[in-house]
Formats: structure tokens, sequence, C-alpha cells
């Protein structure tokens, strides 16, 4: 079925559903929601069947669905209306929420309904809720809303408030005033509802040291104590401020934009406040093995299950900094000094890694200068792990991953990957060559020709599909949790497997053969000599397309590459 997707952005959900689509053999088209002619020329030129939309914040046309069917995915369950879900589910503690595919119509919101999923609401932030729970839910309800329009008999069901499954309703704009946090009133736990619900936007606005911030993300703390809504303490680039019975980190703030100023975004929130922060705010380091037991905010992790090693890391966004590249590196060598024979890395639940951090990147005061120590330092990680020759490294990907985060996963031994992981491997749409050692892991798992297809053609992967060209090693089904409990296992079986020896003494003699064949470091050396073209070198695209997507601004047409999409898997 020819099926044109329209969202205002190809986000993590619109490439769950692409990806999902095209695993049934549907004819894909990709159209942004930049204005309503060029809408009308896309579908007056592509003749969709069906029109989808996974992410869509603006109206569509009345004359586009009055002569087309066109589906919402909505992010609320029946009956649910207004464009701040997933805030109000968060902010007022929701157990159980939803996902509503309904039919374009004059109300917003109210059309009929053709699919609905429930699902169960994790302690988390929005943006990691919605890539996880929501993101599954919705890929559910939109596959069985396509097989009902494709069977031609079903009968979507009238909004009826009437109904005992329908417990949604119309609710506002979740603006500010809402949103905000009384420091001396508001206990832990809605404190972390407010910040949980703004994240990744709009931030909570609040006040630091005389200027105005959005807070973005909130983690709970278990002992350290203070004076409400003051900073007590940082850690990895995050805040500590201490509530009324408790206290939170917040990881990253946004300066409130200055009338008529530059635009702000979102930087870890240590370097937001440079010498705002007072020198009397104590540095509280916390050890990643220490993390593993407590409720308290670290970027690492490290735990052992009898000769099993668990690395977790959790970078905001994906994105790794040459901070977080070699605080991660210093963990992953430490995690290799111990007494086990399996290393798994990877976060619990959300993205594995988007590669270098743009955003760091942008604020800095010499962005090429920052370009070449980030990249350099996810080397430096890379070459790590592909150089570890007596442990067997498994990279677990709960979530998705992209460009140098990719590649990154690439340098273990193996990929287990969650079914629903959606993967970006190339790092063209960055006007960059790329590094990390792709040049020699990717064409030594797809081949040099299928290396060349994904690196320039720079569409989205699911799981499978790449399972099916040799990048993944493994893919399992189900929740983020049920993910776990699969890799525990796995790993657990790896590590005592009598053949586990010989798999070793295999991988150390491959690599002394690929090494004498050709060096790592000449893999390195020639692509970070094309890096630094990209980097230093007037004219190349890199910098102005790094600002354009730290400052989110909006392409004019829909990009080329989305225009360019295969028919349907391969």
């Amino acid at each position: 079925m020819r099926i044109l997707l329209i969202a205002n952005a190809f986000n993590s959900l619109s490439q769950r559903v692409y990806t999902a689509l095209r695993a049934r053999d549907h004819h894909i088209g990709v159209e942004l929601a930049l204005g309503d002619d060029l809408l009308r020329a896309r579908v007056a030129a592509f003749r969709p069947e069906l029109i989808l939309a996974p992410m869509l914040t603006t109206a569509i046309p009345k004359d586009i669905w009055s002569a087309h069917t066109v589906l919402i995915v909505h992010p609320g369950p029946k009956g649910d209306r207004g464009p701040s879900s997933l805030d109000w589910a968060i902010h007022e503690g929701e157990s159980e929420w939803g996902v509503t595919v309904l039919q374009a119509a004059e109300e917003m919101d109210a059309g009929p309904i053709w699919a609905s999923v429930s699902f169960t609401v994790a302690p988390c932030s929005k943006s990691e809720l919605y890539r996880n729970e929501v993101a599954d839910a919705a890929v559910q309800a939109v596959l069985l809303a396509v097989d009902r329009f494709a069977d031609g008999g079903f009968e979507p069901e009238r909004l009826d408030y009437h109904r005992p499954d329908v417990r949604g309703q119309l609710r506002p704009y979740h603006d500010q005033r809402i949103r905000r946090i009384d420091w001396s009133a508001d206990d832990t736990g809605v404190v972390l509802r407010k910040l949980r619900a703004a994240d990744s936007q709009p931030g909570v606005l609040d006040e630091l040291y005389g200027r105005e911030y959005y807070l973005h993300g909130g983690y709970g703390e278990d002992r350290l104590r203070g004076v409400p809504g003051t900073v007590i303490a940082v850690r990895d680039g995050a805040i500590c401020r201490a509530t009324v019975d408790g206290a939170v980190w917040v990881p990253q703030l946004r300066p409130r934009r200055v009338s008529g100023g530059p635009p702000t975004f979102k930087q870890p929130a240590t370097d937001a406040l440079g010498r705002d922060l007072p020198a009397s705010v104590p540095e509280v380091p916390v050890t990643p093995a220490s993390a593993a037991v407590r409720e308290t905010w670290s970027e690492l992790r490290y735990r052992e299950e009898g000769t099993v090693g668990y690395l977790e890391f959790s970078f905001p966004g994906g994105a790794m900094s040459t901070r977080q590249c070699r605080n991660l590196l210093a963990a992953f060598q430490q995690a290799v000094t111990r007494p086990v024979d399996v290393l798994v890395l990877g976060p619990a639940r959300d993205f594995f890694s988007n590669g270098i951090h743009l955003n760091v990147i942008e604020a800095a005061e010499d962005p090429a200068e920052e370009s070449w120590l980030n990249i350099n330092a996810m080397n430096d990680l890379v070459e790590a792990v592909l150089t570890t020759t007596d442990k067997f490294v498994i990279s677990a990907l709960a979530g998705n991953a992209a460009a140098g985060g990719v590649m990154f996963a690439l340098a273990a031994d193996e990929v287990w990957c969650r079914e629903s992981v959606v993967l970006n491997p190339h790092y063209r749409l960055m006007g960059l060559h790329g590094s990390e050692y792709w040049t020699y892991t990717l064409p030594q798992r797809v081949g040099a020709t299928e290396a060349e297809r994904l690196t320039q053609e720079a569409l989205p992967l699911s799981a499978g599909d790449a399972a099916a060209l040799g990048l993944v090693d493994r893919v399992i089904p189900g929740s983020a949790e049920t993910f776990w409990v699969s890799i525990r296992r796995a790993a657990a079986e790896l590590a005592g497997s009598p053949d586990l020896t010989n798999r070793l003494v295999t991988k150390k003699q491959r690599r002394d053969a690929d090494e004498a064949a050709k060096p790592l470091a000449s893999y390195r050396s020639a692509e970070l000599a094309q890096m630094r073209r990209n980097f230093f070198t007037a004219g190349e695209p890199y910098h102005e397309q790094r600002r354009n997507f730290v400052h989110k601004v909006r392409p004019t047409r829909t990009p080329p590459h989305l225009l360019r999409s295969p028919i349907a898997a391969s």
C-alpha cells in the first residue's frame, strides 16, 4: 500500500513507524509539515492510498483530509485531547496512559478512532517515556489501524464520552504557570514530576543566581540535603538542588532568551551557569560501582553478576562530550581489570549513543577545536573496546543509536538490540565523513558495498533489518525490562560456556591478523584527515548544519534523502 507519512520532524517515533511499515513491504513516502502548499503538492505527486501522521503539532488542511483518509497518532488514551497529553499524564502521576490513532476531522483530536493501545507509565522523563512506552504502543496501534484500513470493512469508533473505556478529556496547554516549582513547599515527588513532564521541551522556567533558565531533566538524590531551592552540589555537569524533604539533580539548563538576543540551547547545567556558579558549591563525586546501588544522578554505573560485568552509561540525548567520552573510557579501563569474562555495555532504557556532543561544541569558544577534541576522545574510547581481547564485550542496545554511536556499538564483539531499536549508521546529514573506526568495523560486518549504501543513503534501519544485514547479532523482543532479563540470562550463559575460552583465543588471533594486515592507526589517521577538513576548512557544511541542528532551524523543504526513500524493506 502507498502510505505517506506527514510529520513535523523525522524524529524517533516517525522513524519507528517508518521502519515498521517498510518491514511490511508498504511503499512509504515522507513529507515534513513545512507548509500547506508543499503538503498539497506532495500528496498530489505521491498519490497515497493512506496518509499517516505519527508526529504532528499542526493541522492538516481540510481539502486533504476530506479527500484522503488521514490518520493521526495522538499520545493519549481515548478521549484525550490537547497539545500536552504526556505532560499532564506525568504531572498528575498517571499510572496508565495510552496512544490513540484517530482520523483527522474538523475538531482537533476528536475524529473517529481506528485503534488505541494502553501502556504503563514508567517513572522517567517525558522524552524517555516517548521513546520507549509511547513509541512501542504507537507502533502497535499504527499497525493495527493500517491493517484495519487495508481490510476495508472496519468501521472506526466515534468519540463518545459516555462509553466506559473513554476516560480522556480535553486539556489545556501545560504552560509555565502549571510547571512552576515552589521550592519552599513542593516535596521531592512533586518536583520530579514537574521536571520530568517538561523534558526535553519546554523545560521548567526558574531562576538561579539572578538569571532565568529552563531546567531540563530530574533525578532523585538519596543523601544530600540543604536549604530548599539552593544548589548544594555538582557532578558530571549536573547541579543538585535541595527540596523541602530531599534533593534532585538537574543535568541540563537552557538560558531564557533575552528579547532581541541570540537563540539559546540546552547545555550541561554547570556549563550554562559558568562563572555564576559559586566556587563554594562542592563537587560530590560517586564511583560507578557506588552509583549502581544508590538513588542518585550518575552518568556511569557498574555492577557484576558472577563473571559478567555491566557498565551502564546514560547521557542526555545520547550525546557524548569530550569529558563524557574520557570518563566512560576511564570506567571501561577499570572494568576490564575486574575478574570478569564478559563485559556488557549500554544504558538501561534510552539512547545507546548518538556520537559527539553538538550542543557542547556549539557553546565552545572554538567549535572546530572542540569538535576535534571530541572526535579524538570518541576514537580513544572505541579503540579501547576494539583492542580488548581478554574479555568478550557486548553492546546492549535497549535504545536507539546514530552516527558515531552506532560505530561505538560495533566496536564490541557482538551487538544485541531490543527489537524496537532504530539505527542510523551514517554521518552525511551533519556534513561529516565520520570516524570511530567505521571504515574498519562497518565493511567488516556488512561488506564494502553495503557500507557505502548505508552511509550515503542516510536512512534509518530497524533492528530486524540491521540483523538481516549482519550489522547486529541478536534481536530481542519486548520492553526494556524484558530485554535486560534476556540480556542477563544470555550473558550468564555465555560466561559459563566451555566454548568461551576458544572464542576469546579466536578473537585475539583475528585482531592480531587484522592489525598485521592494516593497523588500526591507519584507519584512524585516514578518517581523521577527512574529519579535520570537515572541521577546519572554510566552506565545509558541518558548522552550518551543526548550528541548524542545535538551534532547531526548520528546513524549507523536505530533505532530498527522505524523498528518495526505498520502496520496501530490503
